[in-house]
């Protein structure tokens, strides 16, 4: 009860995506971090659960109080010192402000920390020792591993409906607006949540189109019920090596657990009887540059085993090779690789140098190129997107970045690995998505709203690396079992 004061709400953001299979590990150094008035200021305004946070408090009689926020780039595991830190800082930043009556939290669910496989769980808990009783709302990544602990640490967890991930702002909003309600004490939250034994493969991740279009569908039912607050379909991130590792649905309604459940084991059992759908046909790498090179329009070539937005290097070179012995006239490619930005800022714009391009990150993404490129431009690599695009991303920063010539093939040379999310990529380099005949993007489905307007063919390909789309030969150590399609599932009840 807050009396005749206004309610306070705390929002708090730590967002990590922890690929297990990177061989480098995520220090503190490697997070955006923002604290106190930071935070709104970073956030308002952006197409994000934090900026849904705000917006939807804004106008309303509470008070938003901004704590901390932290975020990286998909990368490996966490380090166990890097998790402590930020768990201080989120439990310092509570600490130091008067008594919330709720908090707002935007998670992933995919962290991986060394010594807590579950890192959201183990952040959720430790959050609400510090809290109390107060209602915990927190918004998750389409991609969680949702475990017991985070659903036992809320009150609700909103995970985005869309992957791409376009409606990240519109679920900041639909939380906010549910802890409205509870503060208000309109509604009393409880929530239940399934783990069915299914791993969706990523290349069907998509949930525009079947088949996840129909489970989505499903989920407009299980929403349409009158006990129901919020319901959410959690895809699953394949490359957290964790016993959470898998598909799950999560139901919050009003004060009807019995009811939560039941709604989720339908949704669940939907899943498992259909879960052959989710088994994906790979196009390897000799098929994609075949269709690619006797396309007759522009082709998207989807680089799903150096997935940036994945935790991977970004450096890879399995494409960029097989085009370069291919007849395509003209493709353009990204690769992470500082080294080569400086070689070429060293020889200058309209000079030709001698470079070993990309695979220094690791043996997991193919070999270096040798080649002599000319440098056709230099650029700062920052730009702004102003469409909604995966993850609400807007504010790009690729580093220094050159842009080379070799042999038919323009290769973007980064100095920071950036998430291919936007077509600003190439148009903030001088370059028209038009001239080329063939695009590689590192990515799976994230990629696709910026480049299928150019690109009226995509081809999801099954290269190589440690987001490799072919999920029984990733190394897993830590997963559940059995776990379909590793296993065979007889019962699907």
């Amino acid at each position: 009860m807050t009396g005749n004061r206004t309610p306070r709400i705390g929002v708090l953001g730590l967002w990590h995506e922890s690929n297990s299979f990177v061989p480098t590990r995520t220090n503190l150094e490697m997070f955006e971090m923002h604290a106190g008035p930071g935070v709104r200021d970073r956030w308002t305004g952006q197409h994000s659960d934090l900026g849904g946070f705000f917006a939807g408090l804004d106008d309303n009689p509470v008070e938003a109080v901004p704590l901390f926020s932290a975020s990286a780039t998909p990368s490996g595991e966490i380090t166990s010192a890097a998790c402590e830190a930020l768990l201080d800082r989120a439990l310092t930043a509570i600490g130091a402000v008067p008594t919330l009556d709720g908090l707002l939290m935007a998670a992933h669910g995919a962290a991986v920390c060394e010594e807590h496989p579950d890192a959201d769980g183990w952040w959720l808990r430790q959050i609400r020792a510090a809290v109390g009783q107060i209602p915990i709302i927190a918004t998750l990544d389409a991609h969680a591993n949702v475990s017991n602990d985070m659903v036992d640490a809320t009150d609700a967890l909103v995970a985005y409906r869309t992957n791409p991930h376009l409606d990240t702002f519109d679920r900041g909003m639909e939380a906010a607006h549910l802890m409205l309600r509870a503060v208000a004490g309109e509604v009393a939250l409880t929530q239940a949540a399934v783990f069915p034994p299914l791993a969706i493969n990523v290349l069907l991740q998509d949930t525009r189109v079947e088949p996840c279009a129909s489970i989505g569908m499903l989920m407009d039912e299980v929403r349409s019920e009158p006990d129901v607050l919020s319901a959410s379909f959690c895809l699953g991130y394949r490359f957290a090596d964790v016993v959470e590792n898998g598909a799950s649905v999560v139901v919050v309604t009003d004060a009807s657990p019995q009811e939560a459940t039941e709604h989720a084991r339908r949704v669940g059992s939907t899943l498992m009887s259909e879960r052959e759908r989710f088994v994906a046909r790979l196009v390897g790498v000799d098929e994609a540059v075949s269709r690619a090179s006797s396309a007759t329009e522009r082709v998207c070539l989807l680089d799903t085993g150096d997935n940036i937005g994945g935790g991977s290097a970004g450096d890879g070179t399995i494409l960029a090779k097989r085009i370069l012995e291919s007849p395509i006239e003209s493709g353009f490619v990204a690769i992470y690789d500082p080294t080569s930005v400086a070689a070429a800022a060293s020889a200058g714009v309209g000079k030709s140098v001698k470079l070993e391009v990309g695979a220094k990150t690791d043996d997991l993404h193919g070999s270096p190129i040798t080649t002599s490129a000319t440098v056709l431009s230099l650029h700062e690599g920052k730009f702004f997107e102003e469409a909604v695009r995966h993850a609400g991303l807007q504010e790009f920063d690729m580093g220094h970045t050159a842009i080379v010539a070799c042999d038919g093939l323009t290769v973007q040379l980064t100095s920071l690995r950036v998430m291919p999310f936007s077509i600003g990529q190439l148009t903030s380099c001088g370059l028209d998505p038009t001239d080329f005949d063939v695009i590689v993007a590192k990515g799976t489905n994230a990629p696709i709203p910026a480049y299928a307007p150019y690109c009226p063919t995509i081809l999801k390909v099954a290269t190589p690396g440690s987001t490799r789309a072919d999920m029984e030969n990733l190394p897993y150590r830590r997963r559940r079992r059995p776990l379909f399609p590793f296993e065979p599932v007889t019962d699907v009840t």
